[in-house]
């Protein structure tokens, strides 16, 4: 299972840059491009840091999906 998130998308929503967002979350633009590259996958505290700035459950923003088992 991989881990995917909608960080961009939400970004997008509320005119984010990633500089602005990793401001309101304490973390760095790079740590927010690498999380959306999905090259990155968040702490709890950040994820959940994440879906707070953007007034939605963790699970909005942060999912598994699920690979080909064969």
């Amino acid at each position: 299972m991989e881990l995917r998130n909608r960080v961009k998308e939400f970004r997008a929503r509320y005119n984010l840059s990633q500089g602005e967002l990793g401001k309101l979350v304490d973390s760095s633009r790079q740590t927010i491009s690498l999380i959306e590259r999905g090259d990155y996958s968040p702490s709890v505290a950040l994820a959940l840091k994440i879906a707070k700035v953007f007034k939605v459950n963790v699970e909005e923003v942060f999912y598994l999906e699920e690979g080909d088992l064969t």
